[in-house]
């Protein structure tokens, strides 16, 4: 195989694994936008936190990594129901602007951040897992980390997709998020719609950083740097469209990667390539350009950026 092509589709699976990681909480993000009308910026930080509380299960109490991942994701949809009820819910009964509530937000986060650097410190962590080979298919190098990573969003966003269409959380949950007066009129449940938004985002945004820490070291500001690739693919795949949201996020993903891939190969062309440093700007420059060209998103999404 070209050593351009197998550097090309090498960055194509990485940039799967990490398109499906933003996908999880590009959804819960989305789904907070779409429901609550909230630009959630505390939300890669929960990602973050749902990293550590599994890196604290795994190894400070010696549970298995499935044990840990799920204790990390329960103990984040707790936190995050406790912020609903002494932070979201009175600010919406105070009838507060988006502003305000985007600018809270950016605090929350900060408060997250800072609370696990507190605890964790600044310097890089792993969970304590065995060091698998890589298995090698047609010269490219797929690790079983990424592939349970892959196999383990198909399946979430599988069942996502099960609850949304077939039961009546789901109906009753995309009824509000196309109109929220109308659901309250035919008598719609909008506090357990809520809840349940609550419970699906910071659900699936954890379990997406315990993901994440399967194939990279957890930092306390990693979730802060998919913030931005994250906004990419909710704004990409339709403001408001979980859908739309898992297809923008694997675009993203994917164009991070392969748009900063520079092969030897190149010889003297590598100097024009785009350095890995440079990956979120890709998500940036996307972002940018779906706003100018097409700001309702190439699906159709639940409400207007």
């Amino acid at each position: 195989m070209p050593e351009v092509l197998q550097s090309v589709l090498q960055s194509t699976i990485d940039g799967i694994a990490v398109g499906s990681i933003i996908a999880l909480a590009a959804v819960g993000l989305t789904l907070t936008y779409g429901i609550l009308r909230l630009a959630n910026f505390a939300h890669g930080d929960i990602l973050t936190l749902g990293a550590y509380l599994a890196f604290l299960a795994n190894t400070t109490l010696k549970l298995n990594i499935v044990v840990s991942i799920a204790f990390g994701s329960l103990i984040s949809i707790g936190l995050v129901l406790i912020c609903e009820k002494i932070l979201w819910q009175p600010l919406r009964a105070k009838k507060a602007t988006s502003t305000t509530m985007m600018i809270v937000s950016i605090g929350l986060a900060l408060v997250i951040r800072n609370a696990i650097v507190l605890v964790w410190g600044a310097k890089p962590q792993k969970y304590d897992l065995p060091t698998f080979p890589a298995i090698k298919i047609f010269d490219l190098a797929i690790t079983q980390n990424k592939m349970v990573v892959i196999a383990a969003a198909i399946a979430v966003i599988a069942g996502l997709y099960y609850l949304l269409q077939n039961t009546k959380i789901g109906k009753a949950m995309r009824a509000v998020a196309d109109n929220p007066e109308l659901a309250k009129v035919a008598g719609i449940n909008v506090n357990a719609v809520i809840i349940s938004t609550w419970v699906i985002a910071g659900g699936m945004t954890a379990f997406g950083g315990s993901m994440y820490g399967l194939i990279t070291n957890l930092r306390p500001n990693m979730g802060w740097f998919l913030i931005l690739p994250m906004f990419a693919a909710v704004i990409l795949g339709g403001i408001g469209n979980p859908y739309g949201a898992i297809a923008g996020a694997l675009i993203v993903g994917i164009s991070q990667e392969v748009a900063t891939t520079c092969p030897v190969a190149l010889g003297e062309l590598q100097k024009y390539c785009i350095g890995t440093e440079y990956k979120l700007g890709v998500g940036l420059v996307i972002m940018v350009l779906v706003l100018l060209f097409k700001p309702q998103g190439l699906f159709k999404g639940t409400i207007s950026p």
